[in-house]
């Protein structure tokens, strides 16, 4: 499974937490892959699976570090689908070290731009520049 097409599957894992609890989500898991868009062979729905996993037990770390991010701005206010960007894209940017920041992020614009609302994407950008390693 190409990079992207496994970062889509868990946004669209990770977008499901905001309307279910975690014990729920990992319930829907097994229907999510008989019907879902993309047919996904067994190492890859691990692989999906498990950084979804990961990124759910980071799930309050990773909101708080979002909220002390924001100015001017509360968390609740952020639409569903750029959170779950947001949230997926830190998680990533911590834990990744191989991929240069500027893939993961721009890879969270194109996520944000085709899932989102218009400006998702620049909105998406704003918020995780914050997150971008200073050299």
């Amino acid at each position: 499974m190409r990079q992207k097409a496994f970062k889509e599957q868990v946004f669209k894992l990770l977008f499901r937490a905001e309307f279910n609890t975690k014990e729920e989500l990992l319930q829907q898991l097994p229907f999510y892959f008989e019907i879902g868009d993309l047919t996904v062979n067994p190492e890859d729905r691990a692989r999906i699976e498990e950084r979804l996993c990961a990124i759910l037990d980071r799930l309050p770390e990773i909101d708080a570090r979002i909220a002390s991010t924001l100015k001017n701005w509360k968390p609740e206010r952020i639409g569903k689908v750029e959170l779950a960007v947001i949230r997926m894209t830190i998680y990533e940017l911590e834990s990744e070290a191989d991929t240069p920041p500027a893939i993961v992020i721009n890879d969270a614009i194109e996520l944000a731009r085709k899932f989102g609302q218009e400006g998702a994407g620049q909105f998406v950008n704003g918020v995780l520049a914050a997150f971008v390693p200073k050299p």
